[in-house]
């Protein structure tokens, strides 16, 4: 997918991630981007190295793979914050 493609499929992956799990977070708008975009490549990886599949366009799997990934993001970015 090309980088605009990634963008906004972050930042869809990001904002659900945030809605799931919400809360008091520094950041902002840009975070949640960064933490979706971010989410989406290690939920890929993870779920590659796991044989669930991959990130590998705007389907379901995909996006339940980015979403999953987004929220360990989060848990981890929170967890560093503290």
């Amino acid at each position: 997918m090309g980088i605009i493609a990634w963008i906004i499929f972050g930042l869809i992956a990001g904002a659900i991630a945030k809605l799931i799990m919400p809360g008091k977070d520094p950041g902002g708008f840009i975070v949640t981007i960064i933490i979706g975009i971010l989410g989406a490549v290690v939920g890929g990886w993870i779920g590659t190295a796991l044989g669930f599949g991959d990130v590998s366009g705007f389907n379901i799997g995909s996006f339940i793979i980015a979403v999953i990934g987004a929220i360990v993001l989060l848990i981890i970015y929170r967890v560093v914050r503290k």
